[in-house]
């Protein structure tokens, strides 16, 4: 059973690449519409823990649960039905498709959606993201900051219940994450729970309820997040300053 709240949980999560341990016996948590921010060093392991969660990676040790089921051994595809969605660092969009047509892919092939109910997911996702206007550009076109909508729009197409974002704000703007910022706590409004990797630590704490900070494959803190980032193993992992 789950516990109370909680809808995503990994449990004594290790992921080595032979002799390299990269994640350590990490246990993590993600309640139902709730918000959680992860910080740390380069090498800290934040990435191979997304992967884990969203089935990208299968764990060496440790269990993945979902809604109180084992979802350890589901594939990436099959998690995606499920309602775990998220979006990667880098933007890949097929780029001789038009915007529309990259995420009515996804809500097709990712969300297992058929013809009809594909479309009106695929307006929704656009229409949230602030993406309608450019709907029938061809994807390679688009600028970064609209590719990284349109990671986010195909991500909510599969209709996710919490979704994992990898980093992206990276590359913005202070006014282009500022303009992310916005489409994301619309999101929080809908009752998506998130999970979001973000060296721009001044963006992230404008959306989280919690921060959680990762140093050497290991969660060192967990809370809230202006405690955390005053935390003394915080501060040390990022070698006493340059987070913000």
């Amino acid at each position: 059973m789950a516990e109370a709240g909680v809808i995503l949980a990994a449990t004594g999560v290790v992921k080595r690449f032979n002799a390299l341990v990269v994640l350590d016996r990490v246990d993590f948590t993600v309640g139902a519409a709730e918000a959680v921010g992860i910080v740390g060093p380069n090498g800290a392991g934040k990435t191979t823990l997304l992967n884990v969660l969203a089935g990208a990676l299968r764990p060496t040790m440790g269990t993945i649960r979902f809604r109180g089921g084992d979802v350890t051994g589901a594939q990436a595809a099959e998690r995606c039905r499920l309602g775990i969605a998220r979006s990667h660092q880098v933007p890949r969009p097929f780029g001789a498709m038009t915007v529309f047509e990259n995420v009515l892919v996804a809500a097709t092939a990712g969300g297992g959606f058929a013809r009809e109910a594909a479309h009106d997911r695929s307006i929704d996702a656009l229409d949230r993201c602030g993406m309608l206007r450019v709907a029938n550009r061809r994807a390679e076109t688009l600028g970064l900051l609209d590719r990284k909508r349109l990671e986010l729009a195909r991500a909510l197409a599969t209709d996710p219940i919490i979704l994992l974002l990898d980093e992206i704000g990276g590359g913005l703007t202070d006014a282009e994450a500022d303009e992310l910022v916005g489409t994301i706590l619309e999101l929080r409004k809908r009752g998506l729970a998130i999970v979001w990797i973000e060296h721009i630590v001044h963006v992230l704490l404008q959306v989280v309820d919690r921060l959680v900070c990762m140093s050497a494959g290991r969660i060192i803190a967990d809370g809230e997040p202006k405690a955390v980032m005053a935390d003394a193993a915080v501060i040390e992992a990022y070698l006493g300053g340059g987070v913000a």
